[in-house]
């Protein structure tokens, strides 16, 4: 067996891992030797080609357009995660926290919080908060600049005389495959087109430009993600010298005493981005405040001495325990949607469980959660909720 056959088995045991059950999935795995065997083929020969994804809309907790590769591609997706996110890691500053081991929202928030601390001594100085957004990001993401910038990244790391524990060769030809995939001209459509209706087009895939758009909901777009930003990290950090910084995905925050020189970046962050990335600062989403008047980050209110729950996540959180509660109305739920039922519900109490919210989780769970979900599961300290095992009789 090759390595690339082994490395295939882990990418398929990762990639299962939290789409159990799922149709793909089950079916995929119902062969899945003689599957993961004829993917090896594909790719040793130049031949993989991913399947036509499922495009369809979701309105929380916003509204956006999210495209799900088949199985078989999300376990591609994971065997070029694991050859080449190790490497970006050592690329990426501290302070970028999507997608990343030990980092997530929890800890942006956090981070955030002691940017504004200390820019203020604690409290006792004044500082501001200038919160910024990408507009369309994913799909403003050129494709050629992204293969090229990770090109660059991995010759620079190989400078260093580091041994790439993968085929070269074979990585690049997935990295072409991957990015210059446009899923928009082969996919199939979940629900209906008038989904799309409200969507703006800075937000869909069939209206990106041309050699550009990532799609939202793959593994890989998420690293890619990170990739294409990390030199505008470099430029803020090491260029501009700002030491209170922090990014998620295309939402970021820099902290300073100055109002002046937070006002004076926003010209030069912008023109960087489009003369760099050909991005653009969405013009309605910049933020400048005194650290008094708060800033909302990644669902959470930040303010001097107590961090809250945004209320957007707090109405979220509302909506989706009472679409839960209209399946149950209905009929019994597939065990399908009872894992996606614990999926939500676990995603807000994790969010959630950070802060001083066991009030608020055990009213939202006790008072709003159908009796018939009662019968099947319980909570674990209202941070999740678990299903119950039933004994077959």
């Amino acid at each position: 067996m090759t390595n690339l056959s082994l490395d295939l088995f882990n990418a398929y045991f990762a990639a299962r891992q939290n789409k159990r059950n799922t149709y793909n999935q089950l079916k995929f795995e119902y062969s899945f030797e003689s599957n993961l065997l004829a993917l090896n083929d594909e790719i040793i020969n130049r031949k993989y080609k991913p399947l036509p994804e499922m495009a369809f809309i979701v309105n929380k907790p916003v509204k956006r357009e999210i495209f799900a590769a088949d199985f078989r591609d999300r376990v591609v997706h994971h065997l070029l995660f694991g050859y080449l996110n190790p490497i970006m890691e050592k690329y990426f500053i501290n302070d970028c926290y999507s997608c990343r081991k030990g980092k997530g929202t929890a800890y942006g928030i956090n981070r955030v919080n002691s940017f504004i601390r200390a820019c203020s001594m604690n409290y006792k100085k004044d500082c501001f908060i200038l919160k910024l957004d990408i507009q369309g990001y994913f799909m403003s993401i050129n494709r050629t600049i992204l293969f090229e910038l990770i090109n660059q990244i991995l010759i620079k790391d190989k400078a260093k005389n580091t041994i790439f524990p993968f085929d070269e060769q074979l990585v690049n030809y997935l990295l072409k495959v991957i990015i210059f995939n446009d899923p928009a001209k082969n996919c199939r459509i979940k629900g209906n087109r008038v989904s799309w209706k409200d969507l703006p087009k800075t937000k869909s895939l069939f209206y990106a430009s041309d050699d550009c758009g990532l799609p939202i909901g793959n593994l890989t777009s998420q690293m890619f993600g990170n990739i294409y930003m990390t030199i505008f990290d470099n430029f803020i950090k090491r260029n501009l010298g700002v030491r209170y910084y922090g990014r998620y995905v295309d939402d970021f925050v820099i902290v300073h005493p100055d109002k002046e020189y937070l006002k004076s970046l926003i010209p030069q962050l912008s023109n960087f981005l489009f003369s760099t990335l050909q991005l653009n600062l969405h013009p309605k989403k910049i933020y400048l405040q005194h650290y008094t008047k708060g800033v909302i980050f990644l669902g959470a209110v930040i303010k001097p001495y107590r961090i809250y729950v945004a209320n957007r996540t707090k109405g979220n959180f509302y909506t989706a325990i009472e679409k839960q509660n209209s399946i149950v109305k209905e009929r019994k739920p597939t065990k399908e949607e009872q894992v996606e039922f614990i999926s939500s519900i676990n995603s807000y109490l994790g969010i959630m469980k950070h802060y001083k919210t066991y009030k608020l989780r055990k009213k939202m769970i006790n008072k709003n959660l159908s009796a018939w979900w009662w019968n099947y599961i319980y909570p674990v300290e209202y941070k999740k909720i678990v299903l119950k095992r039933r004994e077959k009789r």
